[in-house]
């Protein structure tokens, strides 16, 4: 039988602290006046500062006259660096974990070690500031709440292909983070599992001095791209789908199953798609090109 955790509540700024504390601190995502009082405070006060890149944590340290010593951690040595930032928390220190831009854990090793520290009963203290979701999605003129973060998509095909296929049919907004260099790719995968149609915002370059925001559908977005150098990094806010179809890709094979071609489109129709995006619906199902069904559909010669 699974053990059962017991409760435990966590006091941040009790006077008995047995250990030290971790604090995450958020560093701006372009803007260094985005830095608040208290996080310089808290680096200022910290015994060490846990750096993703501690070349980029330096230039800002050095713009606020801060000279707290850094430690590298990042995805490539978090399994060894975590057990000794726990022991040096355990000795009495006290921590400041910073990535390179925005909230600690998003994105970055910073999740495990919160984790570790929980386990072991040392306070874990978050700082707010600079996020560059949440700042894309409330300039971005999609519906602000509900909505889904997630991040950057998987690169491997088929874990992309199984979240985009489900990410497609959630009804509230969308957060994706992506690299200029992977952005051309990114946005034609995307018109193709979520529709031509769907509207969505490109964010680049956020509180920067060339911030931009490109507002569209994706076949308008990806026709963007191919005319555009593609610079900086972007946020991608996805409308949410107001008509998600009946279910994923089995389920949906099962309900047409012994349709004709034009019954399969009509069902899709009336499950609140578009004509054409039913017929792309019917295509892809069927793993054939959307003019077959296109003709089909309409008794084309």
């Amino acid at each position: 039988m699974k053990e059962v955790s017991r409760l435990e509540t966590q006091k941040s700024f009790a006077s008995n602290q047995e250990f030290g504390t971790l604090y995450l601190v958020p560093t701006p995502i372009g803007n260094l006046d985005d830095m608040t009082f208290r996080a310089i405070n808290i680096l200022k006060e910290v015994d060490l500062i846990a750096a993703e890149d501690t070349r980029n944590t330096a230039k800002l340290l050095n713009h606020f006259e801060i000279n707290t010593r850094q430690e590298s951690f990042h995805e490539h040595n978090s399994h060894s660096k975590i057990p000794e930032l726990v022991n040096k928390l355990k000795t009495g220190m006290t921590i400041a974990q910073v990535s390179d831009a925005g909230m600690p854990s998003i994105s970055d090793p910073g999740h495990d070690l919160v984790n570790a520290c929980i386990e072991q009963h040392i306070s874990v203290v978050p700082l707010p500031g600079a996020n560059a979701g949440i700042t894309a999605l409330i300039a971005s003129g999609i519906n602000p709440q509900p909505f889904t973060f997630y991040g950057f998509l998987p690169r491997k095909g088929k874990e992309q292909k199984d979240a985009l296929k489900e990410l497609a049919q959630k009804p509230e907004s969308l957060i994706l983070y992506e690299a200029p260099h992977r952005l051309k790719e990114t946005l034609k995968v995307l018109a193709t599992a979520f529709s031509d149609e769907r509207q969505a915002v490109l964010c680049r370059e956020l509180t920067k001095r060339h911030e931009e925001f490109i507002r569209g559908s994706f076949s308008q977005l990806v026709e963007w791209s191919q005319e555009t150098e593609i610079r900086g990094e972007f946020v991608i806010i996805i409308d949410g789908n107001d008509h998600p179809s009946v279910g994923v890709i089995d389920s949906e094979n099962d309900a047409v199953a012994g349709l004709s071609v034009r019954e399969q489109v009509d069902y899709f129709v009336e499950a609140g798609l578009k004509v054409n995006d039913a017929i792309k619906k019917v295509a892809k199902l069927h793993d054939v090109k959307k003019q077959l069904i296109y003709r089909e559909y309409h008794q084309l010669d």
